[in-house]
């Protein structure tokens, strides 16, 4: 798998994830869902869009790496 299949891999996953938050919030309604929302789930797009970044750079070298080396 390629950085930018994994990249999509990713966002996919995080989509999902976040639907499924969504499902299960309206199910979990305290001051505990808050907690763990505060916790793992706010932080985590700001995280995934900095590693999202780092894998396109990262792409953009292996690219330049391999007509280098060709």
């Amino acid at each position: 798998m390629g950085l930018q299949e994994a990249r999509g891999t990713l966002a996919k996953a995080f989509k999902e994830l976040m639907l499924r938050w969504a499902e299960t919030r309206a199910q979990w309604d305290d001051a505990q869902a808050e907690q763990f929302e505060k916790t793992y789930l706010m932080n985590l797009e700001s995280d995934l869009k900095v590693a999202a970044s780092a894998m396109e750079q990262m792409a953009i070298l292996v690219h330049q790496v391999r007509r280098d080396c060709e």
